[in-house]
C-alpha cells in the first residue's frame, strides 16, 4: 500500500521535497534584512511556500492519466 502510494506520487514528493530544500536555502543565503518580508522572514513558512512550489512545478510533469468511458 505505501510502495503504490509512493510509485503513484513519486514526481510531487521529489518535487515538494526540493522546493523545500530550496525555500531553506534562500531563507539561509538570501532571507529578508530588515525582517518584514512575509515569506522570508521566517525559515519555517519560506520552507512551506518552497514545498507548495516544488509540488506544483513537479506536477505540471506527469502524464496524463487515459480515461475511457465508453462515450466518445
Amino acid at each position: 500500500m505505501i510502495k503504490e502510494f509512493f510509485t503513484k506520487h513519486y514526481l510531487k514528493i521529489i518535487g515538494a521535497t526540493a522546493g523545500a530544500t530550496g525555500g531553506y536555502l534562500y531563507y539561509y543565503f538570501v532571507g529578508c534584512q530588515s525582517g518584514t518580508c512575509a515569506i522570508t522572514s521566517n525559515p519555517y513558512i519560506s520552507i512551506l511556500y518552497g514545498a507548495l512550489m516544488g509540488y506544483l512545478l513537479f506536477d505540471l510533469f506527469k502524464k496524463k492519466e487515459n480515461k475511457t468511458d465508453g462515450n466518445h
